[in-house]
């Protein structure tokens, strides 16, 4: 089988149409439909069904589009792996990062990594559970772990502690708030299921089991946000609390809820040139925030 049927058969599969599939492989649609016909008529099978609305595929082609999407992803891979072999901090390098973390902490970073680096092509991807995102789609991840596998190679910027935050607004409107004594009587906005990697659960679990009044989010960026609107009390990150004008700490960080937050690579392009100079360049910076995120004492 020709190599280059599995490119062809690929591109059709993602357009649906000649014409698609001919804008993904920069040749005309009279091109594509000839490389079909070609291949049906070599192989003796049939990859599409052909209709007025587009290709469909067959079984058969479901076959060879897997495949030929696991062989577009280990070339890709091989190229990056020998383009980074060139010691220039050219080309593309992917973050991956929690939305709150890259809005609290990394942004102002990044922006300073851009300018310093004109020649890297940043892509940053954002997820509210980055360790879901397989090492092929992140070069780099920053996360918080405590217990990181043996097998991820990478550096630990500093341990993440966790309050109480709550909006001056809902404070004035609710002056008879006991959160020590009871929790309960608040308005609390708390992770969904989704969010069952945060450190923080346990202290949710405890404290309010019989709460009444809950804002269930699947996001930490938006718990901050509805925090610092006045919805309700969070526990939030204290580098993600403190830096809200909106926001007021209301208990000394929460003990034994600190996470660890580290900043893996991929084990595949860790030797490119431009991640290690990213990643050196992101640690460097992350570290010097060490005693804004490592926030510690009483009230």
């Amino acid at each position: 089988m020709d190599w280059d049927y599995l490119r062809y058969i690929r591109a059709l599969a993602i357009g649906g149409t000649l014409a698609k599939a001919g804008e993904l492989l920069g040749v005309h649609q009279t091109t594509v439909l000839r490389r079909l016909d070609q291949m049906e008529e070599s192989m003796g099978v049939q990859f599409f069904e052909r209709n007025r609305d587009g290709l469909q595929l067959t079984t058969v082609g479901e076959t060879a589009f897997r495949e030929a999407d696991r062989l577009a992803v280990a070339m890709e891979n091989l190229e990056r792996k020998l383009v980074g072999q060139d010691s220039a901090p050219v080309g593309k390098v992917r973050l991956a990062a929690e939305d709150a973390t890259l809005n609290a902490l990394l942004s102002p970073i990044l922006a300073d990594l851009v300018r310093e680096f004109p020649d890297i092509e940043l892509e940053v991807l954002t997820d509210n559970d980055v360790a879901n995102l397989s090492h092929r789609e992140a070069d780099l991840t920053l996360r918080c772990d405590n217990k990181p596998q043996a097998t991820l190679d990478g550096e630990r910027i500093a341990a993440v502690e966790s309050a109480v935050y709550g909006a001056a607004l809902y404070c004035r409107r609710n002056r008879q708030m006991d959160i020590e004594n009871d929790p309960e009587a608040c308005v609390w906005i708390v992770p969904d299921e989704t969010f069952s990697h945060l450190a923080t659960g346990r202290w949710y679990r405890k404290h309010l089991k019989n709460a009444q009044s809950l804002i269930r989010c699947n996001s930490l960026q938006s718990m901050h946000s509805l925090a610092c609107a006045g919805a309700g009390l969070a526990v939030l990150p204290c580098y993600l609390g403190e830096g809200a004008k909106e926001l007021r700490r209301l208990s000394d960080p929460l003990e034994g809820e600190s996470v660890d937050l580290w900043l893996h690579v991929s084990q595949d392009t860790q030797q490119m040139a431009r991640v290690r100079i990213v990643m050196e360049f992101l640690v460097d910076r992350l570290q010097a925030l060490e005693s804004s995120i490592e926030i510690s004492g009483s009230l």
